[in-house]
């Protein structure tokens, strides 16, 4: 019997711009990656501010997923971290793709 797999996008989350005045110690060019579909990894020696990682967080398994070409997911990839002074701007990119076996998924 073959086994199924799920193909999911690896996803690189980049500060893209601050508009506002940076009070949270990142830069543009920050990062973070997802692989695996659960493992989160940042650059030994940087930090990633809870606040903006909790604005992109609801949209990162989205973001694995394969979409449709019209979807807004397939365009659209800013995300704003919620503190309005800063005004950090994130953009969420896919930097690979991952087969992982069905059955090790929840």
């Amino acid at each position: 019997m073959d086994e199924r797999r799920t193909e999911l996008h690896d996803l690189r989350v980049v500060v893209d711009r601050i508009e506002g005045r940076s009070v949270c110690g990142m830069a543009p060019g920050d990062h973070l990656d997802v692989t695996c579909s659960s493992r989160i990894s940042i650059p030994e020696g940087k930090h990633f501010c809870l606040y903006a990682l909790s604005a992109v967080l609801p949209l990162l398994p989205a973001a694995q997923r394969a979409v449709d070409p019209g979807d807004w997911l397939a365009t659209d990839n800013e995300v704003a971290c919620p503190d309005p002074d800063e005004r950090l701007i994130m953009r969420i990119e896919r930097t690979g793709r991952t087969s992982i076996p069905t059955e090790e998924l929840t």
